[in-house]
């Protein structure tokens, strides 16, 4: 049994290795070759395009799913456990588990360009109300602002701009902005602009209280961070303290913990406290996690 068990394991490595590792790889190298970190149909895109495709996570996805079930399947083997009633439903679970770390990862990508492009929004604010008191019009604000800011700022920027230049209007390509990078603080910036630009009026003293306004909102989220990054530390705390004290026991002594692994009350037992710590961690999450 054990044997068997073990080459459907080799088959299904091997499989995954070359119907799926070899090509997420391949197209990996061609995409860098190429630079295609975004399309060329001319239509407006998501953000996942900054980082990948669909194509690509749905192969990273059934990638790690694979991986996932593979890896502990191995384990629980490892470990002499073979009841496919305990087999079967874990590696199903660690599938469905890994299946959405890539999706994860993705979004991390995404909030953080997202934080770091909102991070600058108070220098955007600054340099365009300088360069319109220093006599430039708006475009020409923006692109040399554009070039002094870097990071993601610079990258939509610099697309606003190529919109304009083909022929799109200013306050359509900033609207597009907004809904490349959904934030309150944009949408503020954007609205002025477009309003000033329609009914006149000095758009540098309109930046500056915008700025005033961005300034004030981003130390209040700040320091409401700083708050609640204690109650943040407890979720993640409470949800890896079953975990580490399983481990504990398990080397201080073996015998006493190998029933909870071996059993399908024991699986049971531990599909409920993996349920029940997964609730309280997204409950203490959602506390600590205020809108604003």
């Amino acid at each position: 049994m054990v044997d068997f068990l073990a080459l459907i394991l080799v088959f299904v490595s091997v499989t995954w290795i070359v119907w799926v590792v070899t090509p997420l790889l391949a197209q990996i190298g061609l995409e860098r070759t190429a630079g295609r970190y975004v399309k060329t149909d001319g239509k407006q895109q998501g953000p996942i395009y900054r980082f990948t495709t669909p194509e690509r996570l749905a192969q990273s996805c059934w990638s790690a799913a694979l991986l996932g079930a593979g890896i502990l399947a191995s384990v629980l083997i490892a470990f002499n456990v073979l009841n496919p009633y305990i087999l079967i439903p874990v590696c199903l679970f660690a599938a469905l588990f890994c299946y959405n770390i890539p999706k994860w990862w993705l979004k991390h990508l995404i909030n953080k360009r997202r934080r770091l492009f909102e991070m600058r929004l108070t220098d955007l604010t600054l340099g365009l109300a300088s360069g319109l008191r220093a006599g430039a019009a708006l475009p020409q604000s923006l692109e040399l602002v554009s070039r002094d800011l870097g990071g993601p700022m610079t990258e939509e920027l610099t697309l606003v701009l190529h919109e304009y230049r083909l022929g799109m209007d200013l306050p359509e390509s900033l609207g597009r902005l907004c809904e490349r990078m959904p934030g309150e603080d944009l949408s503020l910036l954007v609205t002025a602009i477009r309003l000033t630009m329609q009914s006149g009026g000095s758009l540098a003293e309109v930046l500056d209280r915008i700025t005033d306004t961005i300034r004030e909102r981003t130390d209040f989220q700040e320091r409401l961070r700083t708050m609640t990054a204690q109650g943040r530390f407890e979720a993640i705390a409470m949800a890896a303290a079953p975990a580490v004290a399983f481990f504990i026991l398990f080397f201080l002594d073996k015998q006493l913990m190998m029933p909870l692994v071996k059993t399908q009350i024991g699986w049971c037992a531990i599909g409920a406290v993996v349920a029940l710590e997964t609730i309280g961690f997204f409950v203490i999450n959602k506390i600590v996690t205020i809108d604003v």
